[in-house]
């Protein structure tokens, strides 16, 4: 039986009226515009109103279309669309505030609610009803005509997300609207909801409007794989369900971050698939997760306690009587790593054993090891991709990682190539990589207590790559193939926390330690440190430079050690 699919273009006055009663479904993601994005709609409609010729007063501004479920009745789930009826419905509170005229703000509440009738015993209906956790905040504060007014002498340290941007909204639509002559708002008031128009797009079917939704959202700016994700799992719940699963949804997201929750969907894709993303996330989410089978599962088995793991890892925040302190450093080097590839795993194995801080330094010391391995040895994305998935595969199955032939250890070949491109040139290595190495090896040096939290950390040679001609440098090195020998590889570089000065390459040994090593703005990392306590820097310095180096490397990351 063919689905009533309805589609029809309305102004803003037919959109908030009688013949509509909107909800905002508890599925839905909670009010997300900022300040900006708001304004930036609101300057598009004051320019375009103001560019129009006095005989061109009728031309419609487009502002997209908005899908809903509805029947016949004015009730409409709104599927796709709450974050421009929501902005719309703050600016229309706004500019009534904004107005002298008594008068005048009563022609505005007729846009935000019906007033109620006391001989009939009605309440105000209200145009817009969002999501139920912001529900009871947004009529007192929006749409009720003293809210604004409240809502901008309120004390709003307990806002949730959603109504922090609501005010900073109605705060930055009050500062430019006061910009204006009264007689010029009325003018932009007119033009909103008389000029304005939406495609409202209707079906009685909740499958349809979903699919939709897909269709007209895919490709948005503002919208993300889990805002689609959470509209198909959450709306497959009995209608007494979505309200608390839709609250544990958020309280996922918002532990996380809406970028970062996104991209633990994705991870979480990983988990299940075990090798490179071939199709678009959403189709292989689909196939291989089906979470829209068991939403109630989904929720509470995976994304809860995956989001909490995450949350741990990104931020070393791993809390427990004994080993924490190792396993959050271990954290911090992980998130420095290059790519993300090593994430499922962890999550996986966090998860499972967060009670148990000894295995889990010793997993997470593993997972640093093998992660430096593929970066330094630049292993291609699907190699990565199927390597941790041979982990998780292992995890899941219980299988002891800490044998020879696991996954997750260095055979010994895999550590003598390792050591190897450790031993060689190491400034040609990539700059995230080699900054890597160093500051690793550096706070190892440090006894593990180094924290690194500079804006700007640079690789400096100590040997110059061009020495000047009859320099110091020239006579340490006379021969030019063991000067070139020496000049990129670890025993001859040191962090610093400035940028770059050509000029420091002209400079003698000793002036250069003092004028470019020391002071304020070389805070001491350790592998400075040394280089400023030593008196010369000749080829037979940095041999053994070199060699105690690459054995601090071999005993951060156990090279040629059996498991």
């Amino acid at each position: 039986m063919p689905v009533n699919i309805q589609g029809f273009e309305r102004p803003i006055s037919k959109v908030f009226c009688s013949d509509f009663e909107f909800f905002i479904p508890h599925y839905q993601r909670p009010y997300a515009w900022t300040a900006e994005e708001a304004y930036s709609l609101y300057d598009d409609l004051l320019q375009f109103m103001r560019e129009q010729k006095d005989d061109e007063g009728n031309a419609a501004y487009f502002l997209g279309s908005i899908v809903l479920i509805k029947g016949a009745a004015p009730a409409a789930k709104v599927v796709d669309g709450q974050q421009r009826l929501t902005t719309l419905t703050i600016l229309l509170a706004v500019l009534r505030s904004t107005m002298s005229d008594s008068k005048v703000k009563g022609n505005f509440t007729n846009y935000l609610y019906e007033e109620g009738n006391v001989i009939e015993k009605t309440k105000n209906r209200y145009r817009l009803h969002v999501r139920q956790r912001d529900n009871d905040f947004f009529e007192k504060f929006i749409q009720s005509e003293t809210g604004i007014k409240q809502l901008l002498e309120a004390d709003y340290k307990d806002f949730t997300d959603s109504q922090r941007r609501m005010l900073e909204n109605v705060k930055r639509f009050n500062q430019e609207l006061l910009l204006l002559e009264e007689k010029e708002r009325l003018r932009f008031a007119s033009f909103l909801l008389q000029q304005c128009h939406l495609v409202i797009v209707t079906t009685p079917d909740e499958n349809s409007a979903f699919r939709i939704f897909s269709v007209l959202n895919t490709r948005g700016q503002d919208l993300l794989n889990a805002d689609i994700l959470k509209a198909e799992v959450i709306g497959k719940l009995p209608p007494y369900e979505q309200e608390e699963y839709s609250r544990r949804w958020e309280s996922a997201e918002e532990l996380l971050g809406r970028r970062t929750f996104d991209e633990l969907i994705s991870h979480i894709r990983t988990i299940h698939r075990k090798f490179k993303q071939q199709k678009a996330l959403l189709d292989e989410i689909r196939d291989a997760v089906k979470p829209a089978e068991n939403p109630i599962a989904f929720v509470d088995n995976e994304l809860t306690p995956l989001a909490n793991a995450f949350s741990v890892i990104r931020n070393k925040s791993y809390s427990s009587s004994n080993g924490a302190e190792n396993i959050n450093q271990l954290f911090g080097w992980l998130n420095q790593i290059e790519h993300s590839d090593w994430i499922p795993p962890a999550l996986v194995f966090l998860s499972l054993h967060q009670n148990d801080s000894a295995i889990l330094s010793k997993f997470f010391a593993d997972l640093e090891r093998l992660a430096v391995y593929l970066m330094v040895m630049r292993i291609i994305n699907n190699q990565r991709v199927e390597r941790y998935g041979r982990i998780t595969k292992a995890i899941e199955n219980g299988d002891d990682l800490f044998q020879e032939n696991s996954p997750l250890q260095l055979s010994t070949d895999e550590q003598n190539k390792l050591r190897l491109n450790l031993d060689s040139n190491i400034y040609e290595m990539l700059s995230e990589v080699r900054q890597y190495i160093l500051l690793r090896l550096d706070s190892y040096l440090a006894d593990s207590v180094a924290v690194y939290q500079h804006k700007r950390v640079t690789v400096e040679h100590v040997l110059p790559q061009k020495p000047k001609a009859n320099s110091e440098w020239l006579k340490w090195y006379p021969d030019e193939n063991v000067r070139l020998s020496w000049t990129h590889k670890l025993a001859n570089l040191v962090l610093l926390t400035r940028v770059k000065n050509s000029q420091a390459q002209t400079y003698h040994f000793a002036e250069k330690k003092q004028k470019y090593f020391n002071g304020k703005d070389a805070t001491p990392f350790v592998l400075t440190s040394q280089v400023l306590a030593t008196a010369d820097w000749t080829p037979a310095v940095l041999e053994k430079r070199q060699q105690r180096l690459i054995k601090n490397l071999d005993e951060i990351w156990r090279l040629n050690v059996s498991v």
